[in-house]
This record gives structure tokens, C-alpha cells and sequence, in this order.
């Protein structure tokens, strides 16, 4: 396979979501490169809406491309505080920038469901490479 893009900084899921820490418990969730790009241009993205709560693995948020669509799950249980409404509108965004602009959502992690397990950058560049 070609070079990936993992910032090293966030944490992932063997489901393909990303994961980065925010301020007072926060996290943000997105969708890594390689999902992006298996999918290929995203023409609906449908994220969930603020206040709902959610379990570690529990399916979410919706991307949809010309060739599939799929659930996206929450690594971690807790509130979502945020949506990314901007993906309504431009659902490239995923595609352009899945580490930055094309974020879907922000959560509160409940601190009673236990730590997520999380792979660091290298655990998933292996998972990747078994692919």
C-alpha cells in the first residue's frame, strides 16, 4: 500500500474513526484518510445530533458516497456537545480535510464507561498494512 496519512498525535479505531483529545473531556471524531479514500467522493454525510448520547462502538453518523455508504461509530461513550452542520452543505470536506475541517463531531466522554481502547498511529498503520 502507499503512504498513509496518521498523525501520529491521534488515536484510532480498527473501524477507521479517528479520535483527538480536546479541553475539559472532550474529543473530536472523524473519519481517517484511508476511509475517505475507500470510499472516494462523499456526497451526503449525515453526523448526529448534539445532546445525544452515545456508547463506545455505537453507529452515529452516516457517509455516503456514489459507491457506499457507511456508518461511522463513536469510539467512546458520552454526550455529543457537537455536530459539524458544515458537512450538510460541503460533505467533500471529509474528503479534503478528514483531520481538520472535515470533523464530524465532538464529545463528552462519560468518565463511567471506562477508557476506550484506542490504537495508537503505529498500531493502526499495521492494522492498514494487514489490509
Amino acid at each position: 500500500m502507499s503512504e498513509k496519512n496518521i498523525p501520529s498525535e491521534l488515536r484510532y479505531t480498527r473501524s477507521h474513526e479517528w479520535v483527538r483529545g480536546l479541553a475539559n473531556g472532550l474529543v473530536e471524531v472523524g473519519i481517517t484518510d484511508y476511509a475517505q479514500g475507500e470510499l472516494g467522493d462523499l456526497v451526503f454525510v449525515k453526523v448526529p445530533q448534539p445532546e445525544r448520547r452515545v456508547s463506545a462502538d455505537e453507529a452515529c453518523a452516516v457517509v455516503e458516497s456514489v459507491k457506499a455508504a457507511s456508518d461511522v461509530h463513536s469510539p467512546v461513550a458520552g454526550r455529543i456537545v457537537a455536530a459539524n452542520a458544515e458537512l450538510a452543505q460541503q460533505p467533500v470536506l471529509v474528503n479534503d480535510d478528514p483531520y481538520g475541517e472535515g470533523w464530524l463531531m465532538r464529545v463528552e466522554i462519560d468518565p463511567a464507561a471506562g477508557a476506550p481502547v484506542l490504537l495508537t498511529a503505529a498500531e493502526y498503520a499495521q492494522l492498514l498494512a494487514a489490509i
